[in-house]
């Protein structure tokens, strides 16, 4: 994937008008991925998403009421979410709701199941415990979109 361009997405934000902090990142693994999912936010059928709180290292994990600024596959800004909930559990506890919000295939708990498997054991390079491994369920708002302004 390209770089993220962060003096675009420092622009991206002064254009906003919004205030304090923000982070600049992308959905998914690849150029492919990050623009499908920026699509589903874009088209209004994904309002959450979910990553394994392993994925974040060292940086600090999203808190309720930061923005972040979601770039496309090309690492160009595209639009400006706010986090809106937060929850913390394994895998496992995925909920119907949670899963029909992410947007993504057949919008059921068992289709977010059977994907974020996949996604995850490829991200993490082998198998994860889905019992216990913790994943950071994560709803947002979009808070600027360009055609929006």
């Amino acid at each position: 994937m390209s770089p993220l361009d962060m003096t675009a997405a420092a622009s991206f934000w002064q254009a906003s008008g919004l205030t304090g902090e923000y982070t600049v990142e992308r959905f998914g693994d690849s150029a492919p991925l990050a623009d499908a999912l920026l699509e589903l936010v874009l088209s209004g059928h994904k309002r959450a998403t979910a990553s394994l709180v392993r994925q974040f290292g060292a940086s600090p994990l999203p808190r309720i009421g930061v923005h972040w600024i979601v770039c496309d596959g090309a690492g160009q800004p595209r639009v400006v979410l706010r986090t809106v909930s937060l929850r913390l559990g394994p895998f496992l506890s995925v909920t119907a709701d949670f899963a029909h919000a992410e947007g993504e295939n057949d919008r059921t708990r068992d289709g977010w199941l059977a994907a974020h498997r996949a996604y995850f054991t490829r991200v993490c390079g082998g198998a994860f415990d889905e019992e216990t491994e913790e994943v950071l369920f994560e709803r947002f708002e979009v808070a600027y979109r360009p055609e929006q302004a």
